[in-house]
């Protein structure tokens, strides 16, 4: 859970400091961090032992051979240098440390147990980066160990020998029970923040999916009204330019239904920003206008029939209800599909199917070639297709799109249902 330059995550905030101090003095990476750590304690040891010899023991009593001491400033100083290794070489740098803290215990007077800070360092950093078990295990080694060389190295005394063995048990054993809290600590502060990161993309991610559902939502719905009336107005508009020299009166009638048209989109946009803005009361401009569905379809197809060919409508089947957002769906499919029929194949006779099975509802428009050759006209890469996939999908329908046998184009949803329970009703009424 470490970075490039040996520092932890989610450290306080004196820790990050420094390490901004250190990162811009050209101090970075792990081994070189220890080695600034190792010279600063270095000297911190220098300087207590030398206040420990010189100062404090004549003050108290206790005087010690200048030979020794310097020895033991020495040996506890290269100790101390010894931290370097403390991160890249942990177990090498605990060997080493409690192999100079031998020599130390067997030059220290009974009355001045000098023990390095060395020890405490290196257990700790034990503590923190091996396992659990790994660095008891290592610490009960090093404890063993150094109670061996100090029974060895100073006079068998049992009083003694116990201190020793409580001084080193205590030093080596409770920092690294310190680094291990630490540690974990750290993992679980990370861990954390990591949950916090996945959290927060996870919610982003709903947050842009839900937009993106929202924007395509909106493209359907002002795609299915706008297209549908205005294609119709532009069909209605080409056949007023080609009567309005020879048959007035009749451009004059082509001309009030396109402004009823007009009127009418008008009607429906205003209905569709309703919805979306979420104001019930608010979705036409004097009432609120009917929400289209199957029970809408005849009037569709007298429309359609109106503007660009026949178009039959064939109802099969008990008529049963189905849910309003399927309702809504299948109706703008239908529309859609006579749309494109009348854009791209004008004047060809059009079906619109609509069959309640036992099992399912299904929708189905056909229109023929609008040429004798057989060949679909043209087919651009729109929108309407997708959309209306996208309804079908929304509702659980199957949908398929594609060219028919003769040349035509074929669109059907089928809608899977609990069968015809609603129907029965019906059926059983005049008994």
């Amino acid at each position: 859970m470490r970075d490039h330059t040996g520092t932890e995550p989610d450290t306080p905030r004196l820790t990050k400091w420094l390490d901004g101090r250190l990162t811009r003095l050209g101090v970075t990476g792990v081994f070189a961090r220890d080695c600034l750590l190792a010279a600063v304690l270095t000297v911190l040891t220098f300087v207590l032992l030398t206040v420990l010899f010189w100062i404090v023991a004549p003050e108290e009593g206790v005087s010690l051979d200048p030979t020794r001491a310097w020895l033991l400033v020495v040996i506890c100083c290269a100790q101390a240098m010894l931290l370097c290794l403390r991160r890249v070489r942990p177990l090498l740098c605990l060997a080493l440390v409690v192999g100079l803290q031998l020599p130390i215990i067997g030059l220290s007077l009974p009355e001045v147990s000098v023990r390095g800070i060395a020890g405490f360092v290196v257990a700790y950093t034990v503590g923190s980066l091996l396992p659990v078990r790994r660095a008891l295990l290592a610490v009960g080694a090093v404890v063993v160990a150094e109670s061996i060389g100090a029974a060895v190295l100073v006079t068998p005394d049992l009083l003694t020998a116990v201190a020793y063995i409580s001084s080193s048990a205590l030093t080596y054993a409770s920092a690294t029970v310190v680094g291990g809290y630490v540690a974990t600590y750290r993992r679980y502060v990370e861990l954390v923040r990591v949950r916090a990161d996945e959290a927060i993309r996870e919610q982003r991610t709903k947050v842009q999916a839900a937009i993106g559902a929202e924007r395509s939502r909106m493209a359907r719905e002002l795609h299915d009204v706008a297209a549908h009336h205005l294609s119709g107005m532009v069909v209605q508009a080409a056949a007023v330019e080609r009567l309005i020299d020879r048959d007035p009166a009749a451009a004059k009638a082509g001309v009030a239904w396109i402004r009823s048209q007009g009127k009418e989109t008008l009607d429906n946009l205003r209905l569709v920003v309703g919805v979306l803005r979420g104001r019930p009361g608010h979705e036409g401009g004097d009432g609120a206008a009917p929400v289209p569905g199957l029970g809408m379809l005849d009037d569709l197809v007298r429309t359609a029939g109106n503007l660009a060919g026949p178009v039959e409508f064939v109802r099969e089947g008990e008529h049963r209800e189905v849910s309003p957002i399927a309702d809504v769906a299948l109706y703008r499919i239908a529309q859609e599909s006579l749309s494109n029929a009348r854009q791209h194949a004008p004047g060809a006779p059009a079906r619109v199917v609509l069959r309640f099975e036992p099992r399912s509802v299904s929708l189905e428009v056909v229109n023929e070639p609008a040429a004798p050759r057989g060949v679909p006209a043209a087919r651009t890469g729109g929108v309407g297709l997708v959309g209306m996939r996208e309804r079908a999908q929304l509702i659980g329908a199957t949908f398929t799109a594609g060219p028919t046998v003769a040349g035509g184009w074929s669109v059907t949803a089928t809608l899977p249902t609990n069968g015809p329970a609603a129907s029965r009703p019906r059926e059983e009424a005049p008994a």
